[in-house]
């Protein structure tokens, strides 16, 4: 199939497509007579697998590291990843290392979270001076007492504004 074809099979695109080519993700595809790329089943299903880890976390430099065993985990069923990530199972290969990031960046959004609610919350010692933040009912609040320790925010999406209407002379 061609390109077009494979990158929708896969869910991605052609310009992706070519990205993980030239990154060393996919192997370069054979070529037709005019010199366009055919891609087989098997190069399909490797970028199904390169798409879904993307998806779980991992980044292309991740997969770069390991992509010579992509092909691996396109077998049914694919083996799992943290019992071979490192050759002594001590989980310091791939896999090990994108979950300490995560682990860290985890912690990093939590300590920032635990900061943000105690200068908007906590007691006047947190920062000070809480004139300059406003008082408690700025922050929906009015009775005073302490807030709970995390009140979820409703997000609603606007669709942007419809653009004005042509004047009529």
């Amino acid at each position: 199939m061609r390109i077009g074809e494979a990158a929708a099979a896969a869910g991605c695109t052609p310009r992706a497509l070519r990205l993980y080519e030239q990154r060393g993700l996919l192997p370069p595809p054979g070529r037709t007579a005019s010199g366009q790329r055919d891609y087989r089943p098997a190069e399909v299903a490797r970028l199904r697998v390169i798409r879904e880890l993307l998806g779980s976390g991992f980044t292309i430099e991740d997969l770069r590291s390991c992509a010579d065993r992509l092909h691996l985990l396109t077998q049914d069923p694919p083996p799992r990843c943290g019992a071979a990530d490192a050759p002594d199972g001590s989980g310091s290969g791939v896999v090990g290392r994108r979950l300490a990031i995560l682990d860290a960046e985890i912690d990093r959004l939590t300590r920032l979270r635990e900061d943000l609610a105690r200068r908007a919350f906590g007691d006047r010692a947190a920062f000070g001076d809480r004139a300059a933040f406003g008082d408690r009912a700025a922050f929906g609040n009015s009775a005073g007492a302490d807030p709970p320790p995390y009140e979820p925010v409703p997000v609603t999406h606007r669709s942007p504004a419809a653009p004005p209407a042509p004047a009529t002379p």
